[in-house]
């Protein structure tokens, strides 16, 4: 089953950390530590596939997750792999009644955030009786958001766990009593420099008064490659999307004041190449769902070295190469940082990149309208006239579905396919803004 799950997922090998993780599971408890970025997804979801039974109809598997955006990552995943088992999220933020609709027929894989999950279980949304694996994923972030409250309560609710596995991307001093882990096999590769990635450090160094300026060379520097440029705060964000908006350069944002929807459609027209470019707090330096980044700029300097290395993890990652540039005033040195890293030079002209080759086609119907990924490639290819290599990613949500078309046939597309009908109902098509 593992062989045909990596099949579907066009995965060969495996790496190390998720060879071990799957030889730990079979034999007991498991406490993995690996950095964001290492594969730790896989390194719990395949072992899955060897306990999972097709004559139990409720739930067997609990996967508890820090934040929304990991929830949905690991749907993905586990739907990716093609077992034929069920897989639902719940998470802050989702319809609850799509989420009792869900469980009234339950998945055998349940992902979810604590609240949520807590609030389903003390409104007996789901039976609690067959769930025999727990994985508690990104566990010391989760202490960090203080779930601790709702985990304990959740676990104490499930009395037939047989299998728990707990990952984390730091060291932890002790597990919590309440996560009831027994004896547990550590799979440690948190200082394994076999594995490190291939991460070069630079500095941008400039007067506090020329920072957005050396950002804006910097970013026409590296060009149309995909970069997330970080902030300490929300308002930093907001104040340098509308600086560079002003000056003529297309990006996205994300962080904790925005809506849920355009979180993730920030998050959508990143990994599609829609935006190149994303301008972040810290929420996206772990366990989000994007991809292989090139670039990440340390706009305001994280406060420790754990934020430093999370936010580096988006970079680099597995096989890869990137670079991390940290943007320092001429008397500033981080005390994480053992020397300041090789400058930068900026002083080429510079020239505004162009905008990505992609854009985004917002389609008003998703999964629970019965709409997957085949229907919307026969609409923009046969209706739309599409040609294959001028289709991208498609994403297919609960309501709502994106594509990529390329930027110069994407109005033509909308316009020979915004009267068309997808499973006989007329849909709204637009361009996503």
């Amino acid at each position: 089953m593992i062989k045909q799950a990596l099949q579907n997922l066009k995965i060969t090998t495996l790496n190390p950390m998720q060879e071990a993780a799957i030889s730990a599971a079979k034999k007991g408890d498991v406490i993995l530590l690996s950095p964001t970025g290492s594969g730790k997804t896989l390194g719990f979801l395949l072992p899955l596939l060897g306990v999972l039974d097709a004559n139990i109809s409720t739930v067997q598997v609990m996967i508890l997750v820090p934040s929304r955006e990991l929830a949905l990552q690991i749907e993905q995943v586990f739907r990716a792999m093609g077992s034929g088992f069920k897989v639902n999220c719940c998470y802050g933020g989702h319809d609850v009644k799509i989420e009792r609709n869900n469980l009234s027929q339950p998945p055998a894989v349940l992902i979810g955030t604590p609240g949520r999950i807590a609030h389903h279980l003390r409104r007996e949304s789901f039976d609690t009786a067959t769930i025999k694996t727990l994985i508690l994923d990104e566990f010391d972030k989760a202490l960090e958001f203080g779930f601790q409250e709702d985990m304990a309560y959740i676990i104490k609710q499930m009395p037939a766990i047989k299998k728990r596995m707990l990952t984390s991307a730091t060291q932890m001093d002790e597990i919590p009593a309440f996560t009831g882990i027994n004896k547990p096999i550590k799979v440690d590769f948190l200082s394994n420099t076999a594995s490190a990635p291939a991460l070069k450090q630079k500095a941008i160094v400039a007067d506090a008064a020329d920072k957005l300026e050396a950002l804006f060379s910097l970013i026409c520097k590296i060009g149309d490659q995909p970069t997330l440029i970080f902030c300490n705060h929300r308002e930093a964000v907001e104040r340098i999307s509308d600086l560079l908006y002003d000056i003529g350069i297309y990006h996205d944002i994300f962080h904790g004041g925005m809506e849920q929807d355009d979180r993730e459609r920030a998050l959508l027209k990143f990994r599609n190449g829609s935006h190149r470019i994303l301008i972040t707090t810290d929420l996206a330096s772990r366990g989000l769902d994007i991809p292989e980044i090139e670039h990440v700029v340390h706009y305001q300097l994280p406060h420790n070295e754990e934020a430093f290395t999370h936010r580096n993890g988006r970079t680099a990652r597995m096989h890869a190469t990137g670079t991390s540039y940290l943007m320092l005033t001429p008397d500033e040195k981080p005390a994480y940082l053992k020397e300041i890293p090789e400058i930068e030079d900026l002083s080429a002209e510079p020239v505004i990149p162009k905008a990505s080759p992609w854009a985004t086609v917002y389609i008003a119907a998703g999964k629970k309208d019965k709409v997957n990924k085949v229907d919307i490639v026969g609409l923009l290819l046969k209706k739309g006239e599409l040609a294959k290599e001028d289709l991208g990613l498609i994403e297919v949500l609960d309501h709502s579905s994106y594509a990529a078309v390329k930027r110069n046939r994407i109005e033509r597309v909308v316009e020979m396919v915004k009267s068309e009908k997808i499973k006989g109902k007329k849909i709204k098509i637009e361009i996503s803004r």
